[in-house]
């Protein structure tokens, strides 16, 4: 049988001086105005060897280094333990933000990954603020997770040693919990479907919850079906692989009311009887990038002990084709009571959260955020690197956004005027399972959603875009990006 790749796990230090072994990385900072006299300037450069600052002088003096945010230069040093020399370029101030911090530290990790290294050392001086510390140890990590999990001659090399001089062992720990636990998200959604299907899914949230302290509950098909969550066996009936919904809890706040965070975990989307093309269907393994984000979340939430209660929850099924398939036409009654006609077996995602969503009400949270790969009509309003915001609360709605921008996530706020709710009735049950054409089908999606939360204060998160990327960056492979992980910690950290 064949293994993947393990996840990433270089040992990390913090050592309070520099020494020459491995691959040094500094950073280059350009002046906020260019007439002062020194716009082109590397942090620590002094602590290097004579040789090596002469050599950057020099290419500072040429043009070849620039300082240019993104800009990635490699200095042989001729050093016999220290031969490569890295300078990261950062900019100007109002650039490094958190997200370009984090971007910087996987394009450097990325550029080296060719050849096994032993250790790859960052000094870190005052070009990069210490609370964005943790965010380049974070970006170091991801760059050593990719979509390569089963090439035979692996191409990629994961340092056995980095190495942070200048950065706090706090700072250096908790970049290490955000990083990983981002590549478990990615881990999840880049294994292929035929693996990584509802059980196995619900196997290694339960394994992750065990090694973190979190209480895991597993519903099976005969607990679903005793809890009337009927809409999330429709989706799975067709499937070998039988339905789950997995709640993780995490109890860090005493006595208050918990936050919920749901995810849509289709394991893999055929479409089932609405089936899709081939070029539809060959990345639907991304599906359940939703409930993987919770997964993820969840456990930086855990090791970081964040002072909430939270609980994530993730409805788990495979959308497939068979002759027990659910049909155009059927009408499902979901656990809350709620009757759903089904136009469309493609919409499939909604009609999972719809039972997922009335398990978190059952907990009476203080607040639920909800992320599915929901619509294309998404994409099409957004684009594939900004994901939408949709809600029945704007206060809440605006805090998510603000800790979004904190971590530099792009995402925008769509309308939910109630003209829309007519666009969702059905004439044969309460609703149905798709709008009215292709016009506002985003949108309509959540309207299906809100008629699950009642009146508890809800966002959902359309990450049908940026989940899931069909060509790399400099910071990133393509396939999963982990995205909304990191936007998760930061609102339920932030939150009062």
């Amino acid at each position: 049988m064949i293994t993947p790749a393990p996840l990433p796990a270089p040992k990390i230090t913090t050592p309070e001086q520099v020494t020459a072994t491995g691959v040094m990385v500094c950073f280059a900072v350009q002046a906020d105005k260019s007439s002062e006299k020194k716009y082109v300037s590397i942090d620590r450069i002094d602590e290097l060897e004579t040789s090596a600052k002469t050599a950057l002088a020099q290419l500072i003096q040429s043009g070849e280094i620039e300082g240019k945010s993104g800009e990635i230069v490699q200095v042989a040093t001729g050093h016999p333990s220290a031969p490569i020399l890295v300078v990261a370029g950062l900019g100007k101030t109002a650039q490094r933000t958190r997200g370009k911090i984090l971007e910087t530290g996987a394009a450097v990790i990325r550029r080296l990954v060719d050849k096994s290294r032993a250790e790859i050392t960052f000094l870190v001086g005052d070009a990069i603020s210490p609370e964005h510390h943790d965010a380049l140890v974070a970006g170091t990590l991801t760059g050593c997770e990719g979509q390569h999990l089963y090439q035979s001659e692996p191409a990629f090399f994961v340092p056995e040693k980095l190495a942070f001089v200048g950065v706090s062992p706090q700072a250096t720990a908790e970049g290490e919990t955000l990083g990983s636990s981002i590549n478990l998200t990615r881990r999840l959604v880049n294994e292929p479907p035929t693996i990584m299907n509802p059980t196995e899914f619900a196997e290694r949230a339960k394994i992750m919850a065990s090694e973190e302290g979190l209480e895991c509950e597993i519903w099976d098909e005969t607990r679903l079906e005793k809890e009337g969550c009927r809409a999330i066996l429709a989706v799975g009936r067709a499937s070998t692989s039988p339905p789950r919904l997995v709640i993780l809890k995490y109890n860090g706040g005493g006595d208050e009311a918990p936050i919920a965070i749901v995810g849509k975990g289709v394991t893999f989307d055929s479409g089932g009887l609405s089936i899709k093309p081939s070029d539809g269907m060959v990345d639907m393994k991304c599906d359940m990038a939703g409930a993987a984000t919770v997964v993820g979340a969840m456990r930086a939430i855990a090791q970081l002990g964040l002072k909430r209660n939270v609980i994530g929850l993730c409805g788990l099924a495979e959308n497939m084709i068979s002759g027990d398939a659910y049909k155009l036409g059927d009408v499902i009654e979901t656990r809350s009571g709620k009757t759903i006609e089904i136009l469309n077996t493609d919409a499939e995602g909604r009609v999972v959260l719809a039972d997922t969503l009335d398990v978190a009400v059952q907990h009476k949270p203080s607040a639920i955020i909800d992320l599915a790969t929901l619509t294309g009509a998404c994409m099409v309003a957004l684009g594939n690197e900004v994901a939408g915001l949709m809600t029945n609360s704007d206060d809440l709605c605006r805090t998510f956004s603000d800790a979004a921008g904190q971590e530099n996530e792009p995402v925008w706020q769509l309308p939910m005027f109630s003209l829309y709710d007519e666009k969702v009735k059905s004439k044969v049950a309460d609703i149905k399972n798709v709008g009215e054409g292709r016009w506002g089908g985003a949108i309509t999606a959540a309207k299906f959603l809100e008629n699950f939360v009642g009146e508890t204060p809800w966002v959902h998160i359309d990450i049908a875009g940026p989940a899931f990327a069909d060509s790399p960056k400099p910071h990133r492979d393509a396939g999963a990006t982990g995205v909304m992980v990191r936007s998760l910690v930061r609102w339920v950290r932030d939150r009062s």
